[in-house]
């Protein structure tokens, strides 16, 4: 019996003691547990930090790198400034040349002149980006606010006209769905050579100074062929030498300072032979009376910083001998 009672008590220990073994390794099971999913969490949250700081530093890199800049040819044209947050994509500028603008429904007119044409795009973060009529009636607004016109305005394209330091400037303003425009620009100057050549007027300025300035010849841009236009000039010159059968000239002819210098020592010498020519062949001036001279752009009477001041060094002068 006490053999029995012991055992009885042995079996009730063993079932406490497993008892409490099972709980203890369920509690420290239930920690790892606890433990797994906390390094997890930890380790989630580690990950989401890592993401967010590689978007932030993407999305400061994206706006720096986003910073389009101009072509470094390309300039704003002085007349005009650009819409906020537009670069200049591309540019093209031609001493002279043609345009033909819209200047009414199925009308048309071709002006000639300094060129450029000048494109440009959005900023790309630039977030709410103008609309093709937006940016028409910006250029509009801006024109007749400087006293000029709108000669012609539909979708996608406006004619502007206006006149600035003397100079007649003619816009075509060009739209597209992306936001982009472009600007064709030909640049008519107010310039010198309109004045009317007057033989009395210019034996007045031989009396006085020795020499004076033909303007009214008209060339080609590089070229030495008298235009027609230039007859009424060449005419005076004559009546000029007519008056005065004891008066000797030199032709002297100039240029502005565009193009290389010996090119525009040939030009100018081109263009002078050309004007004597015609004296002789035209109006029968002894070439005896006459010596033509190319003195290039040595010679300037305004700066060669505007087309205005380079219209006047654009010339022929005639020096006494």
């Amino acid at each position: 019996m006490p053999s029995a009672a012991q055992d009885l008590v042995r079996a009730n220990a063993a079932r406490r003691f497993l008892t409490f073994r099972e709980k203890k390794i369920s509690l420290w099971g239930s920690k790892i547990g606890n433990q797994e999913i906390i390094e997890r969490k930890e380790n989630k949250m580690r990950k989401v930090s890592i993401i967010s700081a590689a978007a932030l530093i993407f999305l400061l890199a994206a706006g720096a790198w986003g910073q389009q800049k101009d072509d470094p040819k390309c300039k704003d044209h002085p007349a005009f400034t650009r819409m906020p947050d537009y670069w200049i994509y591309s540019c093209q500028q031609k001493q002279f040349d043609a345009h033909t603008f819209a200047v009414g429904k199925g009308k048309t007119e071709t002006v000639e002149g300094h060129y450029w044409k000048i494109a440009y795009r959005p900023q790309n973060t630039l977030s709410e980006k103008p609309s093709e009529l937006q940016i028409q009636r910006n250029f509009e607004n801006a024109v007749q606010k400087q006293g000029g016109a709108v000669l012609w305005s539909e979708k996608s394209r406006s004619t502007l006209k206006l006149l600035k330091d003397g100079d007649e400037i003619w816009v075509e303003l060009r739209t597209d769905f992306t936001s982009g425009y472009a600007l064709f620009i030909i640049q008519k100057s107010g310039m010198a050579q309109d004045i009317v050549a007057d033989a009395a007027a210019m034996n007045s300025d031989i009396n006085a100074t020795g020499h004076v300035a033909v303007y009214g010849i008209y060339f080609d841009s590089g070229k030495s062929l008298i235009k027609p236009e230039s007859a009424q000039a060449i005419g005076e010159i004559a009546k000029l030498l007519k008056d005065q059968p004891a008066l000797k000239l030199f032709v002297v002819g100039h240029t502005d300072n565009q193009g290389t210098v010996e090119g525009n020592i040939k030009l100018s010498q081109e263009r002078a032979d050309a004007v004597l020519k015609a004296l002789v062949g035209e109006h029968g001036i002894l070439a005896s009376r006459l010596r033509a001279y190319g003195c290039g752009q040595f010679a300037p009477v305004a700066t060669n910083d505007s087309e205005a001041s380079r219209a006047k060094n654009r010339r022929v002068e005639l020096v006494k001998q």
